[in-house]
């Protein structure tokens, strides 16, 4: 059994978390961090700003183009150090060159990481990395001292018959362990599929173990794939769902005809989605004189009917209007005094 929900569950422990920064005068919503972290973060001469654009899904949204240009022209201003594609982007096709380029000649630190869907257009992974000028399919950047481990969680398990894999194969374990041991940090890890919490891969609990162990270097892990605004915690460590820049998908027996007819005649998926009226996306800022990690996200509306006047049913404990939401909401994770 997946080890996904955990302790994210547990309401009562991030409550008290919360009303103890409240105390403290933060605003937003805020979840406090283990002191140990505090150390590997102080080594950070000044703050550090990334850009966090998820799913965008290009092959599915009919503005994916515009999307991205929202995020990047909003990254002008917010000036940051690094730019994250979190998975789901666009295929690497001749027709999405104009968004793939758009996003890598916006920033001399624009990174990609590999969601599921990248390889529907028919290229293998390894095949995607190369034509996004990637170092590999998992890799490390270091952005002014903060440590980024890039993983690949789409690797086959033993077994695996069809779907899309959700899975970080036994050589890739191995190379995360060597990292978590030799990276001074502190380290941010960073992956399509979520390694805690709702939708989490296969083997979470393999990668959780390693990364509790680097506990005292590992200051948060951020993830795409679910389209949903959460904070999942398994055991000492965090992991950030950001959400979707595009829609909720809802699939299945739930159409949801929210744009025009001649929209929904050339892209015919997205009848099966909730879109939402705006690009959704963030930035990240780790503050080692606040010992802060802050997220600023952006608020939309939904097109056309939500998920819930669609009535579509819901997995994981999640809730429409909660983590199903047309929103990335701001979010302060602190370092707590004990």
């Amino acid at each position: 059994m997946k080890p996904c929900l955990g302790k994210f569950m547990k309401k009562k422990i991030i409550s008290k978390r919360r009303n103890f920064i409240r105390s403290m005068g933060i605003a937003g919503t805020s979840i406090l961090l283990p002191r140990e972290v505090m150390a590997a973060l102080s080594k950070l001469k000044s703050p550090i700003k990334l850009g966090l654009i998820a799913d965008l899904h290009q092959d599915v949204i009919h503005d994916g183009l515009a999307r991205l240009k929202a995020f990047l022209s909003a990254m002008t201003e917010e000036k940051p150090d690094a730019l994250l594609q979190l998975g789901d982007f666009a295929y690497p096709s001749k027709k999405n060159a104009v968004v793939t380029e758009a996003f890598t000649k916006a920033h001399p630190k624009a990174m990609h990481v590999l969601g599921n869907h990248e390889i529907d257009g028919g290229h293998s992974f390894d095949q995607v990395a190369k034509l996004w000028g990637m170092k590999g399919r998992y890799y490390t950047e270091n952005i002014n001292g903060l440590d980024l481990i890039v993983l690949d969680a789409n690797e086959k398990p033993k077994g695996h018959k069809r779907g899309y894999p959700a899975n970080v194969g036994q050589k890739q374990l191995e190379w995360l362990e060597k990292q978590l041991k030799t990276l001074i940090g502190p380290i941010l890890v960073v992956s399509h599929q979520p390694l805690a919490g709702p939708g989490c891969i296969d083997n979470a609990g393999e990668v959780q173990a390693l990364l509790n162990a680097a506990a005292e270097k590992v200051l948060l892990a951020v993830h795409g794939h679910t389209h949903i605004d959460h904070v999942a915690r398994a055991g000492k460590l965090f992991y950030l769902h950001v959400n979707s820049a595009s829609y909720k998908w809802v699939g299945g027996s739930h159409r949801n005809r929210s744009y025009p007819a001649e929209v929904h005649s050339k892209f015919r998926w997205i009848e099966y989605t909730c879109p939402y009226r705006d690009s959704l996306f963030a930035t990240l800022t780790v503050d080692p004189a606040k010992g802060l990690i802050q997220l600023k996200g952006r608020e939309s509306q939904w097109v056309g009917k939500s998920p819930s006047q669609l009535a579509t049913p819901t997995k994981y404990g999640l809730t429409n209007d909660k983590e199903i939401c047309p929103k990335i909401r701001n979010r302060n994770l602190s370092i707590t005094e004990k």
